[in-house]
């Protein structure tokens, strides 16, 4: 059975939106909310998990290089554990290194947090054996 997720990729500015899903294992860039510190407009992403009724959330996890936690990856936690506590609904944190290179790459934009959210989101879909 195909299940709908949304994808996150956290900053401390903007925070990416993408929807996919796990039957095709496609993910579409969404819309980019703003944030403060890392604090979304949370009735924003209400509004979104009302809209798309996801089963699941990915998170892009912001990892150093040399695979340490810094300051980003630990927020990024947070807000991860933040989306299952409001919504219920359980929350993946997948290494998201490079995704905004690539969205870069992709776009040619500055604007890429949902693109990179996408990334992240088809990175996760494509390692499940669904």
């Amino acid at each position: 059975m195909s299940k709908i997720v949304l994808g996150f990729d956290f900053g401390l500015a903007r925070i990416g939106v993408a929807t996919g899903q796990t039957l095709t294992k496609t993910a579409t860039p969404l819309t980019i909310l703003k944030a403060q510190q890392g604090q979304p407009d949370w009735t924003q992403v209400e509004q979104l998990v009302r809209e798309w009724n996801p089963d699941c959330f990915v998170v892009g996890l912001p990892l150093n290089m040399d695979e340490s936690i810094g300051t980003l990856a630990q927020l990024s936690s947070k807000f991860a554990r933040r989306l299952e506590g409001r919504f219920g609904r359980p929350a993946y944190l997948i290494d998201e290194r490079l995704s905004s290179v690539a969205a870069k790459a992709l776009t040619g934009s500055e604007r890429i947090d949902d693109v990179a959210a996408a990334l992240i989101l088809e990175s996760w879909l494509g390692d499940r054996a669904e």
